[in-house]
């Protein structure tokens, strides 16, 4: 772990790609499928939690998920969680924007900032849990959501994902590389691979779903996976 890329790294890398996260078709196509799940999760989130009021969005970005949610759950306020002021900046004005409400933001690391107890109908993350680095760090984040949320309330995750069996992550990296390659060129697939080695720690969907059974939460559900990708969620 010591050579992987720390908080302040990770922070300035989000601070100067504000731009590109702003548009997610151009600025998530290093993600497979990544409309496809922002509108999956969004719909899900609408379908589990129709009447929610509050949401938070960890690891906002410039505020895409935010944004998605808000097309099918018009009424919800926010709070936006991220590393980057930058990033939290843009958000902020585009769901004020959107919404006519004005976001509550909070920059900070996930592992380090308290949620407290039943305050949330919908948590989303997308695209960052993969930072988080051992597996106790995995189980007090998820157990932080399990708290935040309200009864009934759901949480949905859309991140970059390993696999237990070596021959099986390495096929699944291959078609990734495929992918990647197929997007630009070799040189972008290199690119990719090289900072996903230095700054990313994902762990196996199946992981994950264990945890969040582990935490407490009562339903689990897998919306999507493609590759090294996945979306799924629970509910409390």
């Amino acid at each position: 772990m010591a050579s992987k890329s720390t908080v302040e790294e990770i922070r300035a890398r989000f601070d100067a790609d504000v731009e590109r996260f702003s548009n997610l078709e151009s600025g998530q196509s290093a993600t497979i499928d990544a409309p496809l799940v922002l509108e999956l999760v969004a719909h899900a989130a609408a379908a589990t939690n129709p009447t929610a009021t509050r949401a938070l969005d960890v690891g906002c970005g410039a505020g895409n998920y935010a944004l998605k949610l808000l097309e099918v759950i018009p009424e919800l306020s926010f709070d936006l969680l991220d590393l980057s002021a930058p990033m939290l900046n843009r958000a902020a004005k585009r769901v004020t924007a959107v919404s006519g409400r004005q976001p509550r933001t909070i920059q900070a690391d996930i592992r380090e900032v308290e949620l407290g107890e039943g305050a949330y109908d919908v948590i989303t993350a997308a695209a960052t849990l993969h930072h988080l680095r051992t597996d106790a760090e995995w189980e007090a984040v998820f157990a932080k959501f399990h708290r935040a949320l309200r009864p009934g309330g759901s949480l949905w995750i859309s991140d970059l994902v390993e696999h237990s069996i070596p021959a099986i992550h390495a096929l699944m990296r291959h078609r990734y590389g495929e992918y990647l390659q197929a997007l630009k060129d070799a040189s972008y697939r290199d690119h990719v691979f090289a900072y996903i080695d230095k700054e990313d720690t994902p762990r196996p969907l199946l992981f994950q779903i264990e945890m969040l059974r582990k935490v407490g939460f009562g339903e689990v559900e897998i919306l999507h996976k493609n590759s090294t990708f996945a979306a799924f969620g629970a509910v409390k």
